[in-house]
């Protein structure tokens, strides 16, 4: 059986991963061009989706008596710095732009079949993360339908 340390940790990895989204979508809507305010909506309501589950699961920390974490994972970080790279050398355009976000999408959904696959976590975290990976696996296909409409 976990620990509520092992368990929280688990949660907070996935914390990691919704605040990498968070400020992936917030470089992706400071690298769109004018023409793209559709975007950049959608992916305003993208951060939107990751700050409430990530509320969701900080509460779920918390009730295990540990902390939530605040920052981003290394991968997270090295993915943004290499997407600065990329996009010195590119344009921005919106299909490179939705390439990128799939990417990050992908990343996303790893995450959670990783924890998923994680022994013993309780029943309700295990909805509640089932729950979200819905929602992320929704958001991926629509980044991913985007993309391809913008190629």
């Amino acid at each position: 059986m976990k620990t509520s340390k092992e368990i929280a940790d688990v949660l907070n990895d996935l914390i990691e991963i919704h605040n990498d989204r968070i400020a992936g979508y917030e470089k992706a809507i400071r690298e769109l061009k004018g023409e793209d305010d559709d975007l950049k909506i959608l992916f305003a309501s993208l951060i939107s989706q990751s700050h409430k589950a990530k509320g969701e699961l900080g509460t779920e920390v918390q009730v295990l008596g540990e902390t939530m974490e605040t920052g981003t994972t290394n991968r997270g970080k090295i993915y943004r710095a290499w997407m600065d790279v990329k996009a010195a050398f590119t344009s921005s355009s919106a299909h490179a732009v939705l390439d990128n976000c799939e990417y990050g999408e992908d990343a996303a959904l790893k995450a959670y079949d990783d924890a998923l696959g994680e022994e013993d976590i309780p029943a309700y975290l295990r909805e509640l993360l089932l729950s979200q990976q819905s929602v992320l696996l929704e958001a991926h296909d629509e980044i991913k339908s985007l993309r391809d409409q913008y190629a």
